[in-house]
């Protein structure tokens, strides 16, 4: 007789590990590609978090110094009159600034990017394809 070069005779049972072979790699595949898009989700979040970072820290010192130097170029152009008042204006008009920017970082921390969102969709359509209905 000729048997499978394999030396496992051909039937229901090489069938069978066969397919359970199938739904293994299958798994393995699908769980690879998720933890694929996992890691990819962080570091796009991390690399967000990092140009934000720079462009803000940047930004908050190049208006720091145009306000202090606006403000003191103000009162220096009213040094023999009013130097008092344009100090007090400077000081009303900085405070509203700083309200203003704490009122909007508040406002963007409560509107943040959900960092996982597509690994999260991605996780839960294979729950609710593998959910075994009653």
């Amino acid at each position: 007789m000729n048997e499978p070069e394999s030396g496992v005779a051909a039937g229901p049972a090489s069938g069978f590990w066969s397919a359970v072979a199938h739904v293994l790699t299958t798994l393995v595949d699908m769980l690879y590609t998720r933890l694929e898009l996992l890691f990819l989700d962080l570091q796009e979040g991390s690399e967000r978090l990092l140009g934000l970072l720079i462009w803000s820290l940047m930004g908050l010192l190049a208006a720091a110094m145009t306000l202090f130097l606006g403000a003191l170029s103000l009162i220096f152009i009213f040094w023999d009159t009013h130097r008092v008042l344009v100090a007090l204006l400077m000081t009303a008009a900085f405070a509203a600034l700083a309200i203003t920017a704490a009122l909007v970082v508040g406002a963007k921390v409560r509107a943040r990017h959900a960092l996982f969102a597509a690994t999260l969709t991605e996780f839960s359509k294979d729950r609710q394809h593998f959910k075994v209905t009653p």
